[in-house]
């Protein structure tokens, strides 16, 4: 059985985490660190959304303000949104986009955005395609999804 849990639940897995990003995306883990700092420390609650098989990271997304990409104006963007190739098509990035998207609602966050090159998947869980974005240093447009 898997967990579903916030960085702020198990704080001290905030270099883990950091370190689990990274080596996903390629992403400094210093970049990952001041976010997840920022809502450890409550100066924002633009979160950190983990699945935990025992003691192993195996599924993770975040929220930020924005993904790289030229729509200033949406946000906040889910980032970083990945589940360990051994635990696919369990439903796992399902259940953390739905965590994270009942999260933010509860606090008042809402509608949330993301972007990827993916079709069809993020329509599964309630996300609809909101237009193209241009994303920071890449030649070719991207996908803008948003959450309402």
């Amino acid at each position: 059985m898997y967990r579903y849990i916030t960085l702020r639940e198990m704080p001290e897995l905030e270099t883990t985490a950091a370190e689990w990003f990274h080596n996903k995306w390629g992403v400094p883990q210093e970049a990952y660190l001041e976010c997840m700092e920022d809502y450890l420390n409550k100066k924002t609650e633009y979160g950190w959304y983990l699945c935990m098989d025992n003691e192993q990271i195996i599924g993770g997304l975040g929220v930020i303000e924005n993904d790289f990409h030229d729509r200033k104006d949406l946000t906040p963007n889910v980032c970083a949104v990945y589940t360990d190739e051994a635990y696919r098509k369990q439903g796992i990035a399902g259940n953390l986009l739905n965590m994270a998207v009942e999260d933010l609602r509860s606090k008042g966050i809402t509608p949330v955005y993301l972007v990827t090159d993916h079709t069809g998947f993020y329509e599964r869980y309630g996300w609809e395609f909101l237009c193209m974005v241009q994303g920071d240093d890449e030649p070719d447009m991207t996908r803008m999804y948003i959450h309402r």
